[in-house]
């Protein structure tokens, strides 16, 4: 039994890490769904996600046509300033073929930037902020386990971005160029055992021709310290493209810092039909410091200067003895 209370321990301590708090022990990616979670990845983190992928399109009516090619997903977000605010930069390049299925075969090689861009994220309502009365319950798995209604108010963050298309981007409608705003409200609800629901909302490229809205869903649940599963929806309208997106997969936790994960992703249509598989990672570089253990006028540590401040108030009401003798310790030592 020894064993299996340490590792429920280990598994309860790991939620509560991830639930009550910007920063973590261990890296918090977005990874390998699409979603962004409400969460920053905390002051003076920086933290890479990558993820490299193969994609076969094709489309069976009217004109046909087959795309075959490889791409990367990749982000870089920073934590600064405050712990609710994160800033991050995101894309996706793709390198492809599109071969076009007519009386007259003939191949299309494209590479470019789906999608580029800058922006901010800013936590603004963190329901798990003062849950110092959730702590897990270390000798009672049921208690841990039993729904708890306060769950169901999630953190709430909202981003507020730039896209940068390129001129002649094949994977854009036509004449869309230059920058686009882009803004999503992103929701999170950490429920117990390990489950976790993020909902993205997003309006992008805002007064183009492909102005599009996109909802992400996405639902989490970690069944141990070091592994993850997930399943995700993601819907996509505008005049220019439309789908349905579904995507499935896992992550590994390798270390604190460094995580794996692997996901699939097709759709049920066939205007067209996408098929994709992806493998990705996330490292992070960890300077995080706790601000309210940091006095701010000289960057030492609360308990540093209230030692100091002890030895101060010793010295000022010491009896007069006391500070001679000290004072003649003083001065053989310095000399």
């Amino acid at each position: 039994m020894k064993p299996l209370k340490s590792t429920l321990f280990l598994v309860f301590s790991l939620i509560y890490s991830i639930a009550y708090c910007q920063y973590t022990d261990v890296i918090n990616s977005n990874r390998p769904g699409v979603s962004r979670s409400a969460f920053s990845v905390g002051t003076n983190v920086v933290q890479f996600e990558v993820g490299p992928y193969m994609i076969n399109e094709k489309r069976t009516p009217a004109l046909s046509t087959e795309v075959d090619g490889l791409g990367v997903d990749f982000a870089a977000r920073y934590g600064l300033l405050w712990e609710p605010l994160e800033l991050n930069i995101e894309g996706t390049f793709q390198n492809d073929t599109k071969t076009y299925l007519s009386n007259i075969p003939y191949e299309d090689s494209r590479a470019n930037f789906k999608y580029l861009t800058i922006g901010a994220k800013y936590l603004l309502y963190d329901p798990y902020k003062n849950a110092g009365e959730d702590k897990p319950n270390l000798y009672s798995w049921k208690a841990n386990q039993r729904f708890k209604w306060k769950t169901l108010i999630p953190a709430v963050s909202v981003y507020v971005g730039a896209n940068y298309d390129t001129e002649n981007n094949p994977y854009t409608a036509p004449g869309i160029e230059g920058f686009s705003p882009k803004v999503m409200v992103a929701t999170q609800n950490n429920f117990s055992g390990g489950w976790v629901f993020v909902m993205n909302f997003i309006k992008d490229r805002i007064g183009t021709d492909q102005s599009d809205f996109q909802y992400i869903l996405t639902l989490t649940h970690s069944f141990n310290p070091n592994w993850v599963i997930f399943g995700e929806t993601q819907g996509i309208q505008s005049d220019f493209y439309a789908d349905n997106l579904f995507r499935f997969g896992g992550a590994y936790l390798w270390g604190k810092n460094f995580q794996l994960d692997t996901a699939l992703t097709f759709n049920t249509k066939d205007t067209p039909s996408v098929f994709s598989v992806s493998l990705g990672a996330s490292y992070r570089l960890d300077f995080h410091k706790d601000k309210e253990m940091t006095n701010q006028n000289n960057g030492t540590s609360a308990k540093e200067e209230g030692n100091r401040r002890s030895r101060r108030n010793k010295k000022k009401n010491e009896p007069l003895h006391e500070k001679l003798e000290r004072q003649k310790r003083e001065n053989s030592n310095f000399n």
